[in-house]
């Protein structure tokens, strides 16, 4: 099966044609300071809760 160049879809944007955002992905998401200051208390909460069960029970 051949492809002719000039049969191609022309994918290129037009200048009217509003941008749309990219998706963001989950990356994205653990780069925001809040999520991480709530992930790092919770993190330290279980480190405290498992280290007092393994030291001092």
């Amino acid at each position: 099966m051949r492809h002719d160049p000039r049969e191609m879809l022309d994918t290129t944007q037009s200048e009217a044609a509003p941008q749309q955002d990219e998706p963001r992905g989950c990356l994205f998401a653990l780069s925001q300071p809040p999520l991480m200051i709530f992930l790092a208390v919770i993190g330290c909460l279980l480190l405290t809760a498992a280290l007092h069960d393994l030291l001092w029970l």
